[in-house]
């Protein structure tokens, strides 16, 4: 395990394009380790996001350390941090949540009115996101781009996606919306978000109460 002091984690750019071998290869390393999914892309997909400046790269001298990149869907109201990898020699300095916080803030700088969204399965992302000010979301409040559900087949889960018409899978859906900055009542818009999630995800507690009243009034 290497300390990351001297690791520099930059906007990518055409300079970069050589490591897209390298990344696409740690990417299928992490993915077949931890035993599920992490979406590959081609390496030409993945130069063009360096090359237009749309990635996050980090780097200790020449060595490659850690990437991520953004894409855009339904007409570039929603953004997506992609790929997030942190090569396993330089894990536990907190080089992921740097690269991450990178990344946010390029997202945020190209495309300030769209809500930034994430599928992960990583315990350590979900926590990063959430300092972010992600909350956790059901799938049918993210894109409804086929672009992006399409890039979910190169994921080793994706037969789960498919079966379950995109309402599920292993990876969690979290959401930022920009619009909670821009409210004076920033609080209360959140908690009545969150509300709302927890009334989708347990439908059956309100059926459950509602029998329970009738019961009672009978």
């Amino acid at each position: 395990m290497k300390t990351t002091n001297k690791i520099k984690v930059v906007v990518a750019s055409e300079e970069h394009v050589k490591y897209v071998d390298e990344i696409n290869d740690a990417i299928d390393i992490a993915s077949k380790q931890r035993g599920t999914g992490i979406a590959r892309r081609t390496n030409e997909y993945l130069a063009e996001k360096i090359s237009e400046s749309k990635a996050i790269l980090a780097l200790d001298g020449d060595k490659f350390a850690g990437f991520c990149y953004i894409e855009t869907f339904g007409n570039k109201n929603f953004v997506a941090n992609s790929g997030l990898i942190v090569v396993p020699e330089y894990r536990g300095h907190g080089l992921a949540k740097e690269i991450k916080n990178k990344a946010f803030e390029l997202s945020r700088k190209k495309y300030p009115n769209a809500k930034i969204f994430g599928l992960t399965t990583g315990l350590a992302v979900l926590k990063i996101n959430h300092e972010l000010g992600y909350r956790p979301v059901t799938f049918s409040e993210l894109t409804d781009d086929d672009m992006f559900w399409n890039g979910c087949k190169g994921c080793v889960n994706y037969d789960i996606l498919e079966r379950t018409n995109r309402t599920k899978c292993l990876c969690t859906a979290m959401l930022y919306d920009p619009a909670w900055e821009n409210t004076k009542n920033g609080n209360g818009i959140r908690k009545r978000s969150l509300l709302d999630v927890i009334q989708k995800l347990k439908p059956k507690n309100g059926f459950k109460k509602q029998n329970q009243e009738k019961i009672k009034n009978e």
